[in-house]
């Protein structure tokens, strides 16, 4: 009888030791969720691709003004604009004066009856400052310096202050093909006049570049590109010429490639002279093409790649271009705002 007293009491304490220690165990932790799927669409869009090159801002090519005989007694302030039948600079203290056309005086004009291409130079510009000169032939080696030019020649002369004599020499008259500006001015008064003055650039602000002709690739004649100001400013505007310069030492002995850009509206750089800009030029573009992130593909052990769809089937499709972390996409079952599976 004791020991089967004995016996219960042990079993009694037992189970309370059991018991106690299932109670001071901590709970089991809950089964994890499932991770939750991150998914995109599939996006109709554009996409492109940029090509970002360092250019400079300014006049375009300058071209060095050189005088006749004699000693320079004015000169033109950098910056100036040229305006045709007006004085630009001074040779012994006599005005030279621009006219805009195709020929350069190359001779005295001075004797009733010479005809020429000079003369109608004159003719033409005599005739836009608002002085009679009669008709001039349409063919301009026939035009011919009548008493009506020369009267007109003198007119003209008395309106720039100087003596009337009704001719025109060579070194008193700068013909240009077009309205200019002046950038350098490198004479000094005092000095002869048949010396290199001053340079004159074109008065429309430019963007030019050089470079490799093996790079110059998509730069064609009336691109549409982007000029970055300084300021950051994106500025419209499109390539007015590319040109191949040979190669020298100068520019590393392979052929080059002189690019000039023009902004669509000028006066988006009128606040600038010249200056460091960015060229931003498109080398590859789609439009309306369908698009995913580059996250949502998944390259194929068997070689190309597919999309992911939420159920967990892949979807195979062909790529097309890349764009920064977008890529173009096709294939049967890929439309527009389907969902697809993209990386954490």
């Amino acid at each position: 009888m004791r020991k089967t007293v004995i016996a219960a009491t042990v079993l009694v304490v037992v189970v309370l030791a059991v018991v106690l220690v299932v109670r001071g165990r901590p709970p089991e932790p809950a089964a994890a969720p499932a991770p939750a799927v991150k998914t995109t669409t599939v996006q109709r869009g554009d996409l492109a691709n940029t090509r970002t090159l360092q250019a400079q801002l300014g006049f375009g090519a300058a071209r060095p003004v050189k005088g006749a005989a004699g000693t320079v007694t004015k000169l033109p302030a950098t910056g100036q604009n040229t305006e045709p039948g007006k004085e630009l600079y001074r040779v012994d203290d006599q005005p030279v004066v621009v006219f805009i056309g195709a020929t350069p005086l190359f001779r005295a004009l001075d004797t009733p009856g010479l005809k020429g291409s000079d003369v109608a130079v004159v003719m033409d510009n005599l005739a836009a400052l608002g002085y009679s000169v009669g008709t001039r032939p349409r063919d301009a080696t026939k035009a011919e310096l009548t008493h009506r030019v020369i009267d007109a020649v003198k007119k003209w002369q008395k309106a720039l202050g100087v003596e009337q004599t009704g001719t025109l020499a060579p070194g008193r008259v700068l013909v240009l093909d077009r309205p200019m500006r002046v950038g350098t001015v490198k004479a000094q008064l005092g000095e002869p006049a048949a010396e290199e003055l001053f340079e004159l650039t074109p008065t429309t602000r430019l963007v030019s570049l050089q470079v490799p002709v093996s790079e110059a690739g998509v730069l064609k004649a009336d691109l549409p590109v982007t000029i970055m100001r300084p300021d950051n400013r994106p500025v419209p505007a499109k390539v007015t010429s590319v040109t191949q310069v040979a190669a020298t030492a100068d520019n590393g002995g392979s052929p080059k490639a002189d690019v000039v850009i023009t902004p669509d509206n000028p006066a988006d750089v009128g606040d600038l002279d010249t200056a460091p800009v960015r060229l931003m030029v498109t080398t590859e573009s789609r439009t309306g093409v369908l698009t995913v992130p580059l996250a949502a593909l998944i390259a194929l052990k068997e070689g190309g790649y597919a999309v992911q769809l939420p159920s967990g089937a892949l979807k195979a499709v062909k790529t097309g271009l890349y764009s920064q972390d977008k890529v173009e996409i096709s294939g049967d079952g890929v439309t527009d705002g389907l969902e697809v599976v993209t990386a954490q």
